[in-house]
């Protein structure tokens, strides 16, 4: 078994230094659609730099746009890689190797555009500054620019260090990369040679930065609400919004990590790695936090209807039967009943293609969800302006907002992508002990000895 085992273990480390710079199908339109939109939105960026946010449909009334909502999503889907790897690795779970470095890619990938957003809605960079030298002690957006720059220091430190052991094995056994590449892996393996020593500080500065990332990414999200929470606004105002901004981080980041999940398994044909273990587990995971977080929206919105107070009753029947009862209907019945429909059948969620698309419909949701959780409140103040100009008591996104915020959402998948380019999708070192210790039925691993499953070993000295 152990001469197995090991065997086994020597093919994970040739397939996984395979996926390194490996093509996958339409890469080259997949890349070039993204930079495209991308280069756009620094194209609107600019665009709003000159002329100034006036080109922008924010006013008085609605002063939080898509920008902010897009900010409190891109928290969001950042948590969730912290706590999946946090948690996996405190409980010593066997079937965690192929999920947490993609999860630590998507916690460095989303809190980095994350915090993109507040320079965004800003208007101009330098306020940035300005807010750190002049800001108020008082004010929850000093604090929620300075813990999402913690939060991606410590996330940043997250994703590199189990990525030494990795980066050594590149150093030793790539070939034919460039000359650049070779001495970028053997800087970053900061000479790891793979010592007892060594692999026992690896593990102990692993633990240290997975106590202190966690405790760190849940304040972001506490203090993301409270910058709302504390503002004396219509359905705002609520001890509600610290646990409802949480929850709904986790569900919309485990959906996240789902959909991550299944083009990295088809793009780099790692079916054997990725298997139907993880998505299910994923699937009641993703279950679990849909149901609550479906809990809280009938207490954030049922209580209130409820009572009937005169200003929550009008913000609530424009949500509900309104302006935005579809986009809100769509929330609650496509974003969070289907998905536990689906979810909550055994036959269903054993299938990949279910689970998939359950995480398309809660993450279409959340993405819905963080916009209606900013404008509708703005649109009715507890004191309205009299006598408005046209104009300025409403609010729609103009092409600028639309045109930076798809450029949001193609950056990160763009970032994500370059990320797996250049490091392996899975962690190597770790799935080869895993392997090596408990056997590869028990890490997840599935049809190792399929050879039809296995990926071409190009660049790779065995």
């Amino acid at each position: 078994m152990e001469d197995k085992n090991h065997q086994v273990a020597n093919q994970v480390e040739a397939e996984l230094l395979s996926t390194i710079g490996q093509k996958y199908k339409n890469e080259k339109i997949w890349i070039g659609v993204l930079t495209l939109i991308s280069l756009f939105g620094v194209g609107a960026w600019i665009y709003q730099l000159k002329q100034g946010l006036g080109v922008t449909g924010m006013r008085d009334y609605v002063s939080w746009g898509l920008y902010i909502a897009l900010l409190f999503f891109f928290v969001g889907i950042s948590l969730v890689g912290a706590l999946i790897s946090s948690v996996l690795r405190f409980t010593g779970t066997k079937w965690r190797y192929p999920l947490i470095r993609i999860a630590e890619a998507v916690t460095l990938s989303a809190i980095l555009f994350a915090g993109v957003m507040p320079v965004l809605d800003m208007g101009h960079p330098e306020r940035l500054y300005f807010l750190v030298t002049h800001g108020r002690i008082q004010s929850p957006i000093l604090w929620d620019v300075l813990a999402i720059a913690t939060y991606f220091t410590g996330s940043l430190i997250f994703f590199y260090l189990p990525l030494v052991p990795d980066l050594a094995l590149m150093r030793d056994k790539l070939t034919g990369i460039s000359k650049f590449r070779v001495w970028l892996n053997k800087f970053m393996a900061i000479n790891w040679t793979g010592t007892p020593r060594q692999h026992k500080l690896l593990k102990r500065g692993m633990a240290i930065i997975s106590i202190v990332v966690l405790p760190c990414a849940i304040s972001v999200h506490t203090i993301s609400a409270w910058l709302i929470a504390l503002t004396m606004r219509t359905g705002w105002s609520t001890s509600l919004m610290g646990p409802y901004f949480v929850f709904g981080a986790l569900m919309a980041g485990a959906a996240m990590i789902i959909l991550v999940m299944a083009n990295i398994r088809y793009g780099y044909h790692l079916q054997h790695y990725i298997g139907h273990k993880h998505f299910n587990y994923l699937g009641m995971l993703l279950l679990g936090l849909t149901a609550f977080y479906l809990y809280l929206n009938i207490n954030k919105y049922g209580v209130p209807a409820f009572v009937g107070e005169k200003a929550e009753v009008e913000y609530l029947q424009d949500l509900m039967f309104g302006h935005f009862a579809f986009a809100f209907w769509f929330v609650i019945i496509a974003g969070l009943i289907i998905p536990i429909i689906i979810l909550s059948i055994g036959k269903l969620r054993n299938q990949i293609r279910w689970v998939v698309i359950a995480a398309i419909l809660v993450m279409g949701g959340a993405i819905i969800n963080r916009y209606l959780i900013v404008i509708p409140n703005m649109l009715h103040p507890l004191v309205p302006i009299q006598h408005a100009i046209p104009g300025y008591a409403t609010y729609s996104p103009t092409w600028v907002e639309w045109a930076i915020g798809a450029a949001g959402f193609s950056g990160l998948t763009l970032l994500i992508i370059l990320l797996f380019k250049a490091f392996p999708v899975i962690t190597i070192w770790e799935t080869m002990e895993g392997v090596e210790h408990d056997g590869q039925e028990v890490i997840g691993l599935e049809y190792m000895d399929n050879p039809k499953l296995a990926p071409r070993y190009e660049n790779y000295e065995g």
